[in-house]
Formats: C-alpha cells, structure tokens, sequence
C-alpha cells in the first residue's frame, strides 16, 4: 500500500476483536479500514492526528477519504464484489451520518442519526459473503423481470428508513418505532426472496416475534447475524425472555446500541485493561 509514497520497515501487526468474524457484523471491513489507516500514517500518506495529551483523534475528511478507498479495495480481495457501505460506515461512523449507495458510488448524507437499542443475535451459522453475492447476482441474471422490482423494493425501503431515523432525533416520538418494525419485517421478506435467508435467520425471527419484537438479518445473511429492534419502552423481562429463548435455540445474544463514530486513532492510555491483556499477550 504505502511502498508508492516511500519506504516503510517491517511491521508486525496485531489484531484484537471482540466481532465474531464471518457473522455478518463487517468485521472484514473493520479490519481493513483499520489496517488501512495504521499503514498510511505509518507511511505519512496521512496526517498523525493525535496531539500530546490527547486520548483520542480522527482525521480529516480528506485523509478519511482516502482510507476508505483503500478499505474498499480490501474489502474487494475478501469479498470479490462489495457494495462498499461497510468500509464507509467502518470509516466515517454513524452517529453523525448515514451512508447511501447508488450503484457502485458509496457517499455520506450528513444528519443526525438517533441511537437505537438493538439485541443483536449470533446463529453461529458460518457463511461466505463472496458465496451469497455471487448467487445474488446469478438470480438477478437469470430472472431480472423478477429480481430487479425486488431490489427496487429494498432501495425503496432503505429510504423510507432512512427519512424515519432522520426526523427521529429532532422528535423522539414512539410512532417512529411501529414503522421501523414494519420496514424490519418487510426487508426480511425481500431479503428471503433473493436468496440470502437461512432457516436458523428464520427461526431467530419467530422466536421474537413469540415476545413482540421484529427482528432482521444483518450483513450477507445466509446464516450469521440478525438484528433486533428493541423499542424504549420494551420490558426489560420481554427482553431476557427473548434472549433466554434465542440462547436456547444455540444462539448468542448482545444487547447493545447501534451507532459509532468511525475509524479513530487511540492513546495506549485510552485502551481498557481488557484490550491492553489482550495485546500484550499476543
């Protein structure tokens, strides 16, 4: 990457990731918007942001810019035909953003993006997103009349999500949430439809909805990762319910936020105790 600005030594690169990996949660995109920024800075492509004193920096809109471009073409030797939203949103985050994608171009629309409670869900069900793209676009070829409404249909959904977490922040009412839930449940359809379901996707699905609450894949699907959405009034015994079921079926279950601010350039005396053991004993 960096050998075209000017030499760089040997380096030994350490990895520490609390992501399961092929689970549909990105961690290939975080791992090269990460790998990208530590070696263009190491190379003095970019900037080193961080001041004395300082816990943690980011960097310029330009430098991010440029981190992503190489991500993507990381992303594009694991996964052979990427959309690119994982390494944009690895890059620039969002908590401040959200990322659209229009054919091949990835680009960030700048709003304000309220923080949604998730319970996010691990089958343990490997799969391989080269695998699933490739047989996504093979269905497309061989019924494009079909197919293409469908997708059509996706994009539409994705906007009318996206017109409803922006209005979110600016006025936080729970009617916002029945809609998200809809939109959640028609995705699934459409994402099943195209062939990149699985029954244990399926099965994660019913046993939320048996507690009231709607639930999608993430990532590639065919296995993996669902998502799902966690309303602020949703009981917290609803929620350990759901969560006692899913680890019954073989499953994992976090309950967390979604939003981030992106790649970020941390101190040594910023990490957790945890990632700092975890460092030092690799």
């Amino acid at each position: 990457v960096c050998l075209c600005f000017r030499d760089v030594p040997s380096v030994d690169i350490l990895v520490w990731s609390e992501l399961p990996t092929g689970a549909g949660l990105g961690s290939s995109a975080a791992y090269a918007v990460c790998l990208a920024a530590a070696l263009l800075t190491a190379c003095r492509a970019i900037s080193c942001p961080l001041k004395e004193g300082e816990s943690t920096a980011r960097w310029t809109e330009e430098e991010l810019t440029l981190i992503n471009s190489w991500a993507f073409q990381g992303e594009r030797v694991i996964h052979g035909n990427p959309s690119g939203v994982d390494n944009a949103v690895g890059t620039w985050g969002i908590c401040w953003g959200t990322v659209k994608e229009r054919g091949k171009e990835v680009s960030l629309v700048a709003s304000r993006v309220p923080m949604l409670r998730i319970l996010l869900t691990n089958t343990k069900v490997p799969r391989s997103t080269k695998v699933l793209v490739a047989g996504v676009k093979e269905k497309i070829l061989k019924f494009p009349a079909i197919m293409n409404p469908v997708l059509d249909s996706i994009d539409a959904i994705s906007q009318e999500c996206q017109s409803v977490l922006e209005v979110m922040p600016a006025n936080p009412s729970p009617e916002y949430y029945p809609v998200l839930e809809e939109l959640f449940d028609i995705n699934q359809h459409h994402l099943n439809v195209i062939g990149v379901g699985h029954p244990s996707l399926d099965r994660l699905c019913r046993v939320t909805a048996s507690h009231g609450l709607h639930s999608k894949l993430t990532g590639a699907g065919g296995g993996g990762c669902g998502i799902t959405l966690l309303r602020p009034d949703t009981s917290p015994l609803a929620v350990e319910a759901a969560k006692r079921d899913l680890c019954a079926c073989g499953f994992e279950c976090w309950e967390t936020n979604i939003g981030a601010p992106g790649v970020t350039l941390h101190s040594s005396s910023s990490l957790n105790a945890e990632v700092l053991h975890a460092l030092s004993e690799s």
